[in-house]
């Protein structure tokens, strides 16, 4: 069974799969979003939105800096929702 911490971020790369069209197996910890996935950044306040919506979370937008692959969003939801 999926620890609780896994289902997250099972969900966070979910999230972030959806919102910039990619299939789940084309992402990985560390590929970026701008430089391999060709994300602009009104994607990247699409996801700070839907992060912060599905977790119950504000994220400052200052964030969007670290965000910049699954590990970095995986960081930035963590600490903002205090796991």
């Amino acid at each position: 069974m999926p620890t609780l911490t896994e289902e997250r971020a099972e969900k966070i790369k979910e999230i972030v799969c959806e919102i910039l069209e990619l299939e789940e197996d084309e992402v990985t910890e560390t590929s970026l979003f701008r430089e391999d996935h060709d994300a602009d950044s009104l994607r990247a306040i699409e996801i700070l939105a839907s992060l912060e919506k599905e977790f119950k979370v504000v994220i400052d937008q200052s964030e969007l800096a670290r965000m910049v692959n699954i590990k970095g969003v995986n960081e930035v939801v963590a600490e903002s929702a205090g796991w």
